[in-house]
């Protein structure tokens, strides 16, 4: 998978099932796994954005139009 697929997925989270932004980048450790998704949410905003980091291990499931990912989990 690369990461232009990645970033067509919407994100969702299992907690209370809101949107959670798009995927801007990705974070790869010394091995070359992926240890951090970067997220940029722009929900509301038209000239500002927040960026945020969601851990690998916080993905549940990665289906072929979503990404679901729980927030409790670090």
């Amino acid at each position: 998978m690369r990461l232009s697929d990645l970033q067509r997925k919407e994100i969702v989270n299992i907690v209370d099932g809101k949107r959670v932004g798009i995927i801007i980048d990705i974070v790869v450790d010394e091995k070359g796994y992926i240890n951090t998704l970067v997220l940029e949410d722009r929900r509301g905003r038209k000239f500002s954005r927040e960026e945020y980091n969601i851990m690998w291990s916080q993905i549940v499931k990665i289906g072929d139009d979503i990404i679901l990912i729980d927030t409790r989990n670090k």
